[in-house]
């Protein structure tokens, strides 16, 4: 930001050499106003001049350069003193600017030390234009001193300060975009995601491009004297254009906005979308990036994240457990009540008991343990917990654990874990005898 006002300057002298050279013409109402009203004498001695072809008398005067009304022949009657107060005026406006500026930096200094950064930004920011509104000031000052300006030159210097005073003015609300800059980041700081802070940036850019958009209408209104309406006709008919050539992205970039108020998910959660379960590595103003378990990287765009559910497995309160314990059918009912009573007893040792004995909002949620099913192939028993807090890798160890203690209790107690069995029941088995009826007359052959 060192050659920013080198720049500024730059500007201000370059809209000031289009503006000579360009020279924005004016009508001759403009300068009819500035010229003295003619005599009963003059006006019947000269006749009125004829309306230009194609031109009503209801019509807009001609329009002609300003350099064509512009008559130096008055200054030259200026004396000596009058020249020098112009010079002296302008060099005092160039002494004042930097007086002023010399001011506003030991004030900003002190609002530094104490930490008050807003109002350091304040005056500081104002160095640049208040040295060019003073070089203004004083170059107004001192060509009000000379006398013989004709319409022209006058509505030609009256443009040029106007020029001047409307570039420091812009120039200040252009730095002033700095301050909202801080006061995002203090608010963004605040939060935990990192997408509020990439939209900062977005914010500052897109309100100094407003300025200066503002700005350069502002003078080619009032100093040129142009017609903007055709322009804003035409800048709008290019914007539809461009808004419906770029809707996709568009809607990319509403997306990220809406990802950033709502905040379905942040940098670095856990979350499931589209069958992609992983890790949120980035999130653009385009896209959002996802790393998956498998290592892989997956690239959403934003749109799609806005209209389709979001499963945020990182800011789950805890990790549900669903375990089914299933022992074989020959197993007699005091073994299965044993079976229960064993699974709820390990559940309750000190060293596995805590993780999964606290409360969820304020709500305990205590495990369970039922003989709830007949399956297929076993008798299925039911267990259930939640683990607090919600951390994948102590989650597995306390489980690992847990299985290896259900392993050994079971193991004492002789009770027999079920696996994928058929059982095969023949005729000849004096435990389950089977009656085999032949049917004679129905089976002899033809005769």
């Amino acid at each position: 930001m060192k050659n920013q006002p080198m720049r500024m300057w730059a500007a201000a002298v370059a809209a000031w050499g289009v503006f000579v050279w360009t020279a924005g013409t004016v009508s001759q109402d403009s300068l009819l106003a500035a010229e003295p009203p003619a005599t009963a004498e003059e006006t019947e001695a000269e006749p009125a001049p004829e309306p230009a072809p194609g031109l009503s008398g209801g019509s807009k005067k001609p329009v002609e350069s300003i350099f064509a009304a512009i008559k130096l022949d008055g200054l030259l009657q200026n004396s000596l003193t009058n020249w020098l107060m112009l010079v002296l005026m302008i060099a005092l406006g160039l002494a004042a600017g930097r007086i002023c500026a010399a001011l506003l930096a030991r004030s900003g200094q002190r609002f530094e030390a104490r930490g008050w950064r807003v109002w350091n930004l304040l005056v500081v920011d104002l160095i640049g234009p208040a040295k060019l509104a003073l070089l203004a000031l004083g170059l107004a000052i001192g060509l009000n001193m000379l006398t013989g300006k004709g319409p022209g030159l006058q509505n030609w210097c009256s443009k040029t300060l106007l020029l001047l005073y409307s570039i420091a003015a812009f120039w200040y609300a252009f730095n002033l975009v700095s301050v909202v800059d801080l006061v995002l980041r203090r608010i963004t700081e605040k939060t935990a995601s990192a997408l509020d802070d990439q939209v900062v940036p977005l914010i500052r850019k897109t309100l100094r491009i407003f300025v200066v958009v503002i700005g350069a209408m502002f003078v080619v209104d009032s100093v040129f004297q142009q017609d903007i309406g055709a322009l804003l006709a035409g800048l709008g008919i290019a914007g539809l254009a461009v808004s419906l050539a770029a809707q996709d992205s568009l809607k990319n970039l509403f997306g990220s906005i809406t990802i950033l108020f709502d905040q379905p998910f942040q940098l670095g959660e856990r979350i499931v979308f589209g069958g992609y379960d992983g890790v949120v590595e980035e999130i653009g103003f385009r896209s959002t990036k996802l790393r998956t378990l498998t290592g892989h990287l997956v690239t959403i765009p934003n749109s799609m994240i806005v209209n389709d559910p979001v499963e945020n497995i990182a800011r789950r309160p805890s990790i549900r457990r669903v375990l089914n314990v299933t022992i074989t059918y020959d197993t007699p009912r005091e073994r299965i009540e044993q079976a229960v009573q064993i699974l709820r007893d390990i559940l309750e040792e000190p060293e596995l008991r805590e993780p999964i004995h606290q409360t969820i909002n304020g709500d305990e949620f205590p495990p369970r343990v039922y003989f709830n099913d007949y399956n297929a192939e076993s008798l299925n028993i039911f267990v259930i917990y939640w683990f607090i807090p919600p951390a994948y890798w102590d989650y597995l160890d306390h489980a690992q654990r847990l299985n290896l203690r259900i392993f050994e209790e079971f193991e004492k107690a002789g009770i027999e874990f079920a696996f994928p069995t058929q059982t095969l029941y023949l005729a000849g088995d004096p435990k389950r005898e089977l009656a085999v009826k032949m049917l004679g007359a129905d089976i002899a052959p033809p005769a």
